[in-house]
C-alpha cells in the first residue's frame, strides 16, 4: 500500500489512513485533543523532522535558493542516516506493506519541504509513495 505524503492540516484524502506528523513541533494554538480531528496528525514522530538547526535554515524564507536547498537536503539526508532514524524509516516501509497511512509536515510548498526528501528516502527503501503535490506513485528503481 502506498505511503501518502501530505500537508498536515489539509483535508484527509479518501482511504488515507492514520497520519504521522514528522514535524519538530506540534501545531500552535491547537489543543492536543484536536490534532487528529483537525487533520494534523494521529501520532507524532519528531524523530523524522529536521533538527532544530536545519529547521531554522529552512525557515529563513519561503524561496530558498537552489544551492541552499541542496545543502539542506544533503544535511537532512545525513541526519536521517543515523541508525535510530534508519530503523524508523525501515519500519515505516515494512508497515506500508500491510497498512495505509500518511506522513506529513506543515509547509505549504512541498518542493521546499523535508517531506519531499522523506518521500524519496522511503521510496529508496522500497516503499510505494504518493506525494500530495501529485498523484504519481514513486517506487524505488
Amino acid at each position: 500500500m502506498p505511503i501518502r505524503v501530505v500537508r498536515l492540516g489539509s483535508p484527509r484524502g479518501e482511504g488515507e489512513g492514520a497520519r504521522l506528523g514528522t514535524v519538530r513541533r506540534p501545531p500552535r494554538g491547537v489543543k492536543k485533543t484536536d490534532y487528529a480531528r483537525l487533520d494534523y496528525y494521529d501520532a507524532w514522530l519528531p524523530e523524522l523532522a529536521p533538527s532544530e538547526k536545519l529547521r531554522k535554515l529552512a525557515m529563513k524564507g519561503d524561496a530558498i535558493e537552489p544551492s541552499a536547498w541542496k545543502r539542506f537536503a544533503r544535511a537532512y539526508r545525513a541526519e536521517m542516516n543515523a541508525p535510530e532514524r534508519r530503523h524508523l524509516l525501515d519500519a515505516l516501509v515494512l508497515l506500508s506493506r500491510h497498512s495505509t497511512f500518511a506522513v506529513g509536515c506543515y509547509c505549504e510548498d512541498v518542493s521546499r519541504c523535508h517531506r519531499s526528501i522523506l518521500a524519496e528516502l522511503l521510496a529508496e527503501r522500497g516503499a510505494t509513495v504518493v506525494a500530495d503535490d501529485d498523484s504519481r506513485e514513486r517506487r524505488a528503481s
